[in-house]
């Protein structure tokens, strides 16, 4: 929930697939417009011409949710830097975007695109299908066909981005049954529906 001054409440999100929780962090909100990338990614260099190029990915990804919330990317000005002296485990967003679809029988999909500092040091953008859990050990969400791209020397930030950015906005077009996800990755079906399984050439 927002709150009054612009500021979001302490947020977390998964390191990778099924790992720990980032350490939680106080943020802002709005919309891609509203991000201060060269503040957010000052070792990026990112020209006037990139911020409008980011800007443009980025409202792809707004796109996918038929715009309905446009004022939806997170980031978080303490990550800036590297937090090298950081305590707890996992790494911290710095930037980030979850498109969520509703899916069938009252189940949701969600579609994380995170910008975050692997434990290297990196930058790196992730994205995934987040799940609900149905396991016989609740882990409350499992992420599903996760890619994790790393910045370096032949990748830069904004190429990374974009690449991600257009990932997640293919998303929504994708199959909106949350078992056909877990299936797909090996995970337990919700109960009732031990028979399902994804359609042949599914990934």
């Amino acid at each position: 929930m927002r709150q009054k001054d612009g500021a979001v409440p302490p947020a977390s999100a998964p390191d990778g697939a099924d790992g720990p929780p980032r350490a939680p962090a106080t943020g802002f909100r709005g919309g891609a417009d509203a991000v201060p990338l060269t503040a957010l990614f000052p070792s990026a260099s990112l020209s006037p011409a990139d911020v409008d190029t980011w800007n443009r990915a980025a409202r792809t990804v707004d796109a996918a949710d038929g715009g309905q919330e446009a004022a939806a990317w997170e980031w978080f000005p303490e990550h800036a830097a590297f937090p090298a002296a950081r305590t707890g485990t996992g790494t911290p967003i710095v930037l980030g975007r979850t498109v969520v679809v509703p899916g069938d029988r009252g189940d949701h999909l969600e579609f994380p695109l995170h910008v975050v500092w692997t434990d290297q040091g990196r930058l790196a953008v992730d994205t995934a299908v987040n799940v609900a859990c149905w396991c016989a050990s609740d882990h409350a969400t499992h992420d599903v066909d996760a890619v994790r791209i790393v910045v370096g020397e032949d990748v830069p930030l904004l190429d990374a981005f974009r690449a991600g950015a257009a990932r997640l906005a293919r998303r929504p077009a994708e199959p909106h049954d949350a078992d056909h996800w877990r299936a797909t990755a090996g995970l337990p079906v919700r109960a009732g529906r031990a028979g399902h399984r994804p359609p042949s050439g599914a990934r």
